[in-house]
């Protein structure tokens, strides 16, 4: 009997606590556990400016911005709206990974929306012909916060909720993007949350060789034996491209094609760095299919990988299929199709997203970033301003403005700003090219000294250390306290 009310009092609970919007709470063997919400996205589109800044050039001219919106946890009219401002790439893929959001709204009673970026996904403006010139010049910050400005203010009309406070939430260049809505915006948006946000190494701040200096750092704090064999599997390869030996490199590495000129062997190069640079930014405690399908500490595992090898290289090409051949099913690898130098060292991706962020990496974007073999575990790639500009004039006809970002957004004179959190994870090779120290009372750096890169945003799971479980705790706090001074200041404004 007393089991059967027990039974009966959970049932009703759950009912309830599943009614308000809360997390659902499920039965596993003789244990309740919390399992995250599953917002219901409804994806829309918006009708958006195409140029917000130049009368003439479009005149009135619009394209169909792409976005997502739950308001399943809601109180409407009042609840607060969490806004996600989308960065480089298809946002599904942020909406599907970044469960904080949604988990903090079911507890707010928040609207949430996700904004495509312009230029990616399907937020295309000029659809097939997007990325050609000079069509793409249309694809910079200042257009895209723009965009997530007037789809703000357009949307809260639309929906009632003028008295709904604003906060952004952003993961890496999303992250940026957030800092830079508070500072541009800060009649629409009240807080920002910037996760993983480089907004310093990004704007030409800081030291070129420093990402890959703490890439390497995440393998060498795993083993410092790992680094040495990955610093001796590159060695053992440029020892071979100087023999000029490109068969036996290509058999090493189970290569489609045989090598047969430094081009080649710089974007094999390229490309083997490229996966330790995913492995470090992903190195989360448990599998994940963002941006690269990953098992759990993938960091560990490519060491273990790296020291069982029978041979150096063998166990470099065993490592770098982590990334490149996790289903195991590829037979060779195709070094022109898997990877694509760009701009952007630490990788652009592929498909149209890459020819997105190629461009802006070629014009606001700054990273210099560059390996040396000394301070770090691969072979010396350098990437100089000079390089940047011949390479960005040959492929976009354009030459990158050094400093701009600085000089629109900031740097690290953010003193007078208020209302935004930095997180950043140590185990992240993008977390020191943002802000590690508060800056006052409401710029608040939080350290997650077992995170990488935004784990905070993601859905809370099982695995979570601890360390991202306070920080997610903190950010709540500090984003409801935001909420309930900008509703106040709202119903002073009424009164």
């Amino acid at each position: 009997m007393a089991k059967m009310v027990l039974t009966w009092f959970v049932a009703t609970l759950l009912f309830l606590c599943e009614a308000q919007g809360f997390r659902k709470v499920v039965r596993v063997g003789n244990n309740w556990e919390l399992t995250d919400p599953k917002p219901e996205f409804k994806e829309k589109y918006f009708s958006q400016i195409v140029d917000h800044f130049n009368y003439n050039s479009m005149g009135n001219g619009t394209y169909l911005q792409r976005y997502l919106i739950t308001d399943q946890y809601w109180k409407k009219g009042y609840g607060p709206i969490y806004f996600y401002t989308g960065n480089e790439g298809d946002i599904w893929a942020f909406a599907l990974n970044s469960g904080f959001i949604t988990e903090l709204a079911a507890k707010e009673r928040a609207l949430v929306i996700f904004a495509e970026h312009r230029y990616y996904g399907k937020s295309l403006p000029f659809g097939k012909d997007s990325f050609h010139i000079p069509e793409v010049g249309l694809l910079t910050v200042e257009q895209a916060l723009a965009d997530y400005a007037v789809m703000i203010t357009e949307l809260k009309k639309d929906l009632n909720a003028q008295a709904c406070p604003v906060i952004v939430f952003g993961g890496s260049y999303g992250g940026m993007l957030s800092v830079y809505m508070r500072l541009r915006y800060p009649n629409i948006v009240a807080g920002a949350l910037a996760a993983s946000a480089p907004i310093l190494s990004t704007a030409g701040m800081g030291d070129p060789a420093q990402f890959f200096r703490d890439v390497t750092a995440d393998f060498e704090n795993c083993d410092p034996a790992c680094r040495d064999a990955v610093k001796g599997a590159f060695e053992k390869l440029q020892t071979l491209a100087q023999q000029e030996d490109y068969a036996r490199i290509q058999s090493e590495f189970s290569l489609c094609k045989t090598p047969s000129s430094a081009a080649d062997i710089h974007q094999l190069n390229g490309l083997l760095r490229n996966a330790f640079t995913l492995m470090a930014m992903l190195d989360y405690p448990y599998s994940t299919a963002f941006m690269s399908s990953m098992p759990p500490f993938p960091v560990k595992v490519a060491c273990e990988t790296m020291l069982k090898g029978d041979g150096l290289m063998a166990a470099l090409k065993d490592t770098v299929g982590i990334v490149y051949n996790s289903t195991g099913k590829l037979t060779c690898l195709d070094i022109y199709n898997l990877y694509i130098e760009c701009a952007d060292p630490t990788g652009c991706g592929l498909g149209f997203d890459s020819l997105a962020w190629d461009y802006q990496a070629c014009t606001e974007i700054e990273m210099c970033f560059e390996s040396n073999g000394a301070s770090d575990m691969f072979p010396p790639l350098p990437f100089t301003q000079q390089q940047r500009e011949q390479y960005c004039a040959k492929r976009w006809a354009v030459v990158p403005r050094p400093g701009w970002l600085k000089t629109q957004f900031w740097g690290d004179a953010l003193s007078t700003a208020s209302n935004i959190i930095f997180s950043n994870g140590d185990l992240d090779p993008w977390a020191n090219g943002g802000v590690r120290q508060s800056l006052s009372s409401s710029l608040i750096a939080i350290r997650i000294p077992e995170g990488a890169h935004h784990l905070d945003l993601r859905g809370s799971n099982v695995a979570d250390p601890d360390s991202v479980i306070q920080a997610r705790k903190k950010e709540s706090e500090i984003i409801s306290q935001w909420v309930k001074i900008e509703r106040g200041k709202h119903q002073g404004r009424e009164l």
